[in-house]
């Protein structure tokens, strides 16, 4: 099968494509024709060996998939449409998938779209629904709102019942987190004082930040008595220190977003996840924005155009 791979750690141009074995499952898995695949930042993030997962070199990056069961095996039928969670391998056009990481699909949901949903999704789950406890009438801020995690945050926030404030770095990105459910959309020089005056000086319940860097003590700053900021990644490439008196002024939380290693602790925890979404994915009000879809010869290009900024939408990779 062809396969795109990760043949040295000097970033996305290191990427070829290249003829590997087909996957042979384990009892535990299932293996899928891959009929599409998301783009995400831990597959940047890999091919420089800057991940906390660092599989020895080469190997097949790709967190996320969409395709068809092939054989029998978890609780699937071959033929099954399903959405699945490879961690490694899904840049592939085959892959064998933990029983537990993989989802049914409603009818319907393209495999384009079903390719877009399982991590971002997921992970913005755990961190609204597990982490931040967030209620209906709370307001949210979004870092990154035009990306991957922060569309999945926005839609998912508002679909709860909360008011999103998106912070972006352009007005074409703007318009895509609006898009996602965005209630207002503030950008990312002066964001602070942006959201004081729209939250009348009272700051927001909760932050989303899978940024970090230098935003990081303002983001603190934004947040109402007893808020909640989320870190869920440093994009940025820098990663912040808290002052922690400043958590005492407020009685706020910083907490620690790791949805995969909560999901290693609870691996029948992503299947509970799944399920109390598809009610919001077949109503809609969960629906992924694609941006550039990119054969398989060109996943060098499509990992590339996530590690310059460039995508605004979810970036896909069609193997066949």
């Amino acid at each position: 099968m062809r396969a795109a791979v990760i043949t040295a750690l000097t970033g996305p141009d290191a990427v070829e494509v290249q003829e590997r074995p087909e996957p042979v499952p384990e009892s535990h898995q299932v293996l899928i024709d891959v009929e599409c695949a998301g783009v995400t930042f831990p597959d940047v993030l890999q091919t420089r060996g800057l991940y906390q997962r660092r599989p020895d070199v080469p190997f097949t990056p790709g967190w996320e998939v969409s395709g068809v069961v092939r054989a029998d095996a978890g609780g699937f039928r071959a033929g099954d449409r399903v959405a699945a969670m490879p961690i490694t391998g899904g840049l592939a056009e085959s892959v064998a998938v933990d029983g537990q990481m993989v989802f049914p699909l409603p009818d319907g949901l393209s495999f384009n779209k079903a390719a877009a949903l399982p991590l971002n999704y997921l992970t913005a789950h755990f961190a609204l629904t597990r982490r931040a406890q967030l209620k209906e009438g709370e307001s949210v801020l979004v870092h990154g709102a035009a990306g991957g995690l922060g569309t999945a945050a926005c839609q998912l926030a508002a679909a709860y019942g909360a008011r999103v404030v998106a912070v972006v770095s352009s007005p074409e990105k703007g318009e895509v987190a609006r898009a996602a459910g965005a209630h207002d959309v503030v950008p990312v020089d002066g964001f602070r004082e942006e959201v004081r005056r729209l939250t009348e000086g009272r700051g927001v319940h909760v932050v989303v930040d899978p940024v970090g860097g230098d935003r990081f003590t303002d983001s603190l700053r934004s947040l109402r008595r007893e808020g909640r900021l989320l870190v869920l990644g440093f994009t940025s490439g820098e990663i912040p220190t808290v002052k922690v008196n400043r958590l005492l002024l407020t009685n706020t939380s910083v907490l620690g977003v790791a949805s995969a290693e909560f999901w290693s602790d609870e691996p029948d925890y992503p299947g509970r996840q799944w399920r109390d979404l598809v009610p919001l994915i077949t109503s809609g009000a969960i629906d992924p924005p694609i941006g550039p879809l990119f054969p398989l010869e060109e996943a060098a290009a499509a990992i590339r155009e996530l590690d310059e900024r460039r995508a605004a939408g979810r970036v896909l990779i069609r193997p066949r």
